[in-house]
């Protein structure tokens, strides 16, 4: 059962991969906004994935991020998710990023509770329900 406080942190260090120049966002060797905010995203999702009902996943609704401070090619990043409320399958998210001990981003991430079934293959749901109308 998915409860308020479940945290997760995920890491990663900062290459050339990841930085706004290879995705793309900027034209600096630093740690990409998007790829940061992936990385809080990712520590949401580990933060439930062992307290979903079988067949179930969770999906980004909605993400907003501060991006205080660059961080280069060989830092390494920590992204800390918390669940700060759950209403049905809407779970809401405290998200951080820091590089060692310094805060270099922080925001709210939601993410919705979904069968990946059903998510994936929209219109077999839609096809069933007509079948059995």
């Amino acid at each position: 059962m998915i409860e308020i406080g479940l945290k997760h942190t995920s890491e990663l260090i900062v290459s050339e991969a990841v930085t706004a120049i290879a995705v793309g966002s900027g034209d600096m060797p630093v740690l990409a906004t998007p790829m940061m905010m992936a990385l809080m995203e990712n520590a949401a999702m580990q933060a439930v994935k062992d307290y979903l009902p079988e067949g179930c996943t969770t999906v980004g609704g909605h993400i907003e991020s501060s991006h205080l401070k660059p961080s280069r090619i060989g830092e390494t990043i920590k992204a800390i998710a918390e669940v700060k409320k759950i209403d049905g399958k809407k779970i809401e998210f405290e998200v951080a990023a820091y590089s060692q001990d310094t805060l270099i981003g922080k925001g709210t991430h939601l993410r919705f509770i979904v069968n990946k079934e059903r998510f994936l293959n929209p219109d077999n749901s839609t096809q069933n329900k007509t079948k059995k109308a």
